[in-house]
């Protein structure tokens, strides 16, 4: 029984050199100011006695690993496929994502569980010292979310790197308003419990980026796309196509969609008219770059459920 595969192999590369080497500018310029800021709220918490400038600077050391993980999963992204791996090195930036995810999850266990001690062992902050820090840290933060916007929407990896220093941004924001209450109001406690509720805004963006690297990792429908509608455009792609069935749409990284179909021809004398059309709404429509297409001899040789010609088009 004879198969004819079509591959858009001229779509297989989608690196972009130019983007690419800004976003790894941005998150080079992102962690040197990230990890000086991390070592000037170290000294900053240990010296005034706050917990809220010491959480900050443990989400700033998690974003300075983090930011480190993304520039080198950016770096990896650019290595060419080889035999090994053949759509390349992209998924790293989802596997950053991933792990970036998860440390969120552990941060906020340990803040915490340091909160909890504070409220019954208060001790006696320098709340000058932590305002002067935290507004310092304030705006490094603001600076460092600037410098990745543009890029956090259509990239796990940045994305991950983002929600870290977003969370630092909240944490600072806190650190302020705790120094504050602490010097003017005596409220110690409101060290510990800003504290608290910084980690606890960070959880909603963290459970929605393990969820987004998760399912791309699960190899899931990509967002905003239907298998269903994909194969009902492409039966009307050319009249040379009777029937399009196992569709399979996945994305290998952000922005990087694949494909794999089988087609069922009236004529096999239009298999390259049929292709060409396929792919070019594959790409046009779906932003599909790299496709393969399964041109069936008649009845599906698979033979699965919902496969072959008796659910063609009459």
């Amino acid at each position: 029984m004879n198969h004819v595969h079509s591959h858009a192999d001229h779509h297989h590369d989608h690196a972009h050199p130019a983007g690419t080497m800004g976003r790894e500018r941005k998150l080079l310029f992102a962690f040197v100011l990230t990890a000086g800021m991390m070592i000037a709220e170290v000294i900053g918490g240990w010296w005034s006695g706050s917990l809220a400038l010491l959480a900050d600077a443990g989400h700033m050391l998690v974003d300075a690993a983090a930011l480190m993980l993304a520039l080198l999963a950016v770096r990896m992204a650019q290595r060419p496929a080889d035999a090994r791996r053949t759509y390349g090195y992209g998924r790293m930036e989802v596997l950053a994502g991933f792990v970036n995810a998860l440390t969120q999850f552990v941060l906020v266990g340990f803040i915490a569980y340091e909160a909890i001690s504070r409220f019954f062992k208060p001790v006696e902050i320098l709340s000058g010292v932590m305002f002067g820090v935290a507004v310092v840290g304030l705006l490094v933060n603001l600076i460092v979310l600037r410098s990745l916007h543009g890029h956090s929407h259509d990239d796990v990896n940045i994305g991950a790197a983002s929600l870290h220093v977003l969370g630092d941004l909240l944490g600072s924001v806190g650190a302020v308003i705790a120094a504050l209450l602490v010097r003017w109001l005596n409220w110690n406690w409101a060290d510990p419990a800003l504290s608290v509720l910084v980690s606890l805004l960070i959880l909603n963006s963290a459970w929605r980026l393990l969820r987004r690297s998760t399912h791309i990792l699960l190899e899931g429908v990509p967002e905003g796309m239907d298998p269903h509608e994909v194969e009902t455009v492409l039966r009307d792609a050319d009249t040379s196509i009777r029937d399009v069935h196992h569709v399979h749409v996945w994305q290998v990284a952000s922005g990087s969609f694949m494909a794999t179909l089988h087609l069922e021809l009236h004529d096999r004398n239009d298999d390259a008219r049929a292709l060409a059309s396929v792919h070019r709404i594959l790409l046009e429509r779906f932003g599909i770059q790299h496709a393969t297409v399964q041109i069936d001899p008649g009845h599906c040789p698979d033979g699965s459920p919902g496969c072959g010609t008796q659910h063609h088009r009459h």
